[in-house]
């Protein structure tokens, strides 16, 4: 039996370490466009492992996030790879945002998030004293780590059980028995796992499956707290956010290197890999313009939009967003850091897709939406990828 893994990011690998623990017999080959694994969305994100505060009871999202958390963190442990839980307040500074952290709450109580707890004022600031704010939820169980480590420690796995990782790979095409790759080789394969990320809708297409949802990338900026100015915060600190949009808000992160990072914001990017401001793809560009989708979404949220924007044009405006609920911080107080780039499914009415999203197709299992928090949940989603392959059992 031959199975073959299309992506290379921490998905794909989590999914074909998943399968040769189940089905060591199988023969396992995973291709990747690029030289190196996870090198998009895998190595460009803050590094937070989430509790399951946000996501709606009975989504995937809660339920894979919640187990996800906790098989990462028994792998890093397991593994040597750092695994800080230090915890994550999410702080509300005015009276129209209580109700939202109330709904927060209740998501959590039916996530089972461990350890949850509700704070005043005062309370905020004993576990972050430079906070300010009016009401706020602590949750212990939130943890950063590396995910480039994870992914590297998961593609050593893969090689040790007998997988082949082949990079500079592309695959243009997905039909049930067979993978075509650029310049022509071809793959034969029983069954094919698709997890292409920023490429998934493209690949899609390409092999003849539906056009909707649509990948709109949208770019995270970041900037850092100057060395001298990260005493500012000890941990993980998240504003209340906007129900009505997949995007936690302007937040400020501890990072496993002891650096602390402002951010992200969320501005339209047009290129999907492309990680600067001045990065342009002619062709992603007319995607984006061309689907119909784009123009919805952005009559509903053109108001956030032109927020973000701004974000993204005046360091004042972006230190702006996160002084709300830590006043002491100032424009001079950060320097320019790395972005990262979301691939977020959007449907052609123009609504976010807000959960997981997976389909099977004539023995092929396609991740059509996984954004955050899709590394926390990387090893839980893998058990479900498996699961969706229908794998003969061994034996």
């Amino acid at each position: 039996m031959r199975l073959v893994v299309v992506g290379g990011g921490i998905l794909g690998l989590a999914a074909a370490r998943e399968a040769l623990h189940r089905h060591p017999e199988a023969e396992l080959v995973l291709v990747d466009k690029e030289d190196a694994v996870a090198t998009h969305q895998t190595s460009h994100n803050s590094g937070v492992v989430h509790a399951g505060i946000y996501y709606a009871a009975g989504s995937l999202k809660a339920r894979l996030c919640g187990r996800g958390r906790v098989l990462l963190r028994d792998y890093c442990r397991e593994r040597g790879i750092v695994y800080d839980e230090c915890g994550k307040v999410v702080v509300a500074t005015e009276a129209e945002e209580l109700p939202r952290l109330e709904e927060l709450e209740r998501r959590s109580e039916a996530n089972g998030v461990a350890g949850l707890r509700r704070l005043d004022g005062d309370e905020l600031r004993e576990i972050e004293p430079h906070v300010r704010g009016i009401a706020g939820l602590h949750s212990p169980a939130t943890a950063i780590t590396d995910f480039r480590l994870v992914a590297a420690s998961l593609a050593a796995e893969v090689e040790g059980a007998g997988g082949r990782i082949l990079l500079g790979r592309e695959a243009l095409r997905v039909a049930a028995g067979e993978v075509l790759l650029r310049g022509g080789e071809r793959l034969a394969a029983d069954r094919v796992l698709v997890c292409a990320g920023l490429q998934s809708d493209r690949l899609a297409r390409a092999s003849g499956g539906p056009a909707s949802p649509r990948i709109i990338p949208f770019r995270g900026e970041y900037w850092a707290l100057r060395p001298e100015r990260a005493s500012l915060v000890r941990a993980l600190i998240y504003p209340v956010p906007d129900p009505r949009l997949p995007f936690l808000g302007i937040h400020l992160t501890k990072h496993v290197d002891g650096s602390v990072l402002v951010g992200p914001n969320a501005v339209l990017a047009t290129k999907r890999e492309g990680y600067g401001p001045r990065d342009v793809s002619r062709r992603d560009l007319g995607e984006i313009v061309r689907w119909p989708g784009t123009w919805r979404l952005a009559a509903r949220h053109w108001r956030a939009g032109a927020t973000e924007i701004a974000h993204s044009a005046s360091r004042s405006a972006f230190v702006r967003a996160a002084r709300r609920y830590v006043p002491e911080l100032r424009p001079d107080d950060v320097v320019r850091a790395r972005a990262g780039v979301r691939a977020q499914a959007i449907d052609a009415d123009g609504s976010m897709v807000d959960d997981f999203r997976i389909e099977r197709r004539d023995g092929v299992v396609w991740v059509r939406n996984a954004p955050s928090p899709a590394a926390t949940s990387s090893l839980a989603i893998a058990e479900t990828l498996v699961d969706e392959l229908g794998l003969p059992e061994a034996g």
